[in-house]
């Protein structure tokens, strides 16, 4: 199984689009006022749709960051409010948190080698017993 994407509802398809490039996705679909959908710097995609109302989400959309403290920096410099500064957590990750136009959560993070090879991790070996 292969993750293909991340969806989250919009309700101002052109204030969401501006965001997520402004955050420095790459838009690769553009179908308005419905549907778009942008890439990651290594290839992952990411989709906005619109919708009529949203509530609170339960999705937390994480986009990893080499440099997350310059990264917010010009961010905020370029009018993006975040929620949480950049701060160590104890698992590991660099993390600051905001939200969309629409509300939805996102976190931009740093996770270097803890990202999928944290302390915690389940060996191979383990995994194959459980099965």
């Amino acid at each position: 199984m292969k993750l293909n994407q991340v969806t989250v509802g919009c309700l101002d398809y052109n204030r969401s689009v501006a965001f997520y490039r402004q955050l420095g996705l790459n838009q690769i679909v553009d179908s308005p006022p419905r549907y778009a959908r942008f890439e990651t710097a290594t290839g992952e995609t990411f989709s906005i749709h619109k919708v009529e109302q949203t509530g609170p989400s339960t999705t937390l959309v994480y986009f990893e960051c080499d440099d997350l403290d310059q990264i917010v920096a010009d961010l905020q410099a370029a009018g993006v409010a975040f929620d949480t500064q950049p701060t160590d957590q104890s698992w590991g990750w660099r993390e600051a948190r905001l939200r969309d136009p629409a509300g939805n959560p996102l976190c931009l993070f740093y996770g270097g080698e803890n990202r999928l090879f944290p302390p915690w991790r389940i060996e191979q070996s383990t995994q194959e017993e459980r099965k």
